[in-house]
């Protein structure tokens, strides 16, 4: 998936692209706001990040351009600027989310994998770990094989876990990727129910989703030995 960063501090940019490339997303940067439009208007991008406070040309008359000339890309707005009047600006001037800094990298994630799918995209390859198989573009998963079945809130918390394996997943990372998905939070207890849930139905999977106590979770392969 061909993803546009349009972000002037080169530290997160360089983290982020290390990272989106990492979760599968081919990245090109864009250092300044006039080189950010002028790529959206000649390349094809299956979504964008725009950061509000770009040099040259600001994020929002990147927004709005794009916008006015047709560019129907997804865009996500990634910016410092917290209050009120700049989300709303933000999503007035065309983008189809907002996130401030700072943010924790399996919400941006999963946002942007909720805005590609509202757009019709979606990855084509399987990820797998140990006896897992995860298909986005079904929403199917496997064990040996064999499919499991999976409510939409598990599939969304367990492709979370999987894209991020081996690194812990923290509980507001996962309340979060729900309400993307359009969901509710539910009552406090909700993710140890999901968890409990995904344990029982991955007890083969070769696979185990180890507590942090006070941090959150993390996916992690085990021997079936």
């Amino acid at each position: 998936m061909h993803l546009l960063l349009a972000e002037d501090d080169p530290i997160l940019a360089d983290a982020l692209t290390a990272q989106l490339r990492g979760a599968g997303f081919d990245v090109e940067h864009a250092a300044n706001g006039a080189v950010a439009e002028y790529l959206l208007l000649k390349q094809p991008f299956d979504l964008a990040i725009i950061d509000l406070g770009l040099p040259m040309l600001d994020g929002l008359s990147v927004l709005r351009h794009v916008r006015a000339k047709q560019c129907q890309v997804p865009v996500m707005v990634l910016t410092a600027l917290d209050d009120l009047d700049s989300r709303v600006a933000g999503l007035n001037a065309g983008a189809d989310d907002y996130l401030t800094k700072p943010f924790d990298f399996p919400e941006l994630e999963a946002r942007l994998r909720a805005l590609l799918r509202r757009a019709g995209v979606t990855a084509a390859t399987a990820e797998g770990l140990g006896q897992l198989l995860l298909e986005p573009a079904t929403r199917r998963a496997r064990v040996a094989g064999e499919s499991i079945e999976l409510s939409p809130r598990e599939w969304t918390l367990l492709e979370l876990l999987l894209r991020q394996r081996d690194q812990v997943v923290s509980k507001e990372a996962i309340a979060q990727a729900w309400l993307a998905e359009g969901g509710e939070l539910g009552a406090g207890n909700a993710t140890e129910v999901y968890i409990h849930r995904l344990r029982r139905k991955l007890e083969h999977a070769g696979v185990a989703i180890r507590t942090v106590r006070g941090l959150g979770y993390l996916l992690e392969a085990v021997s079936t030995s």
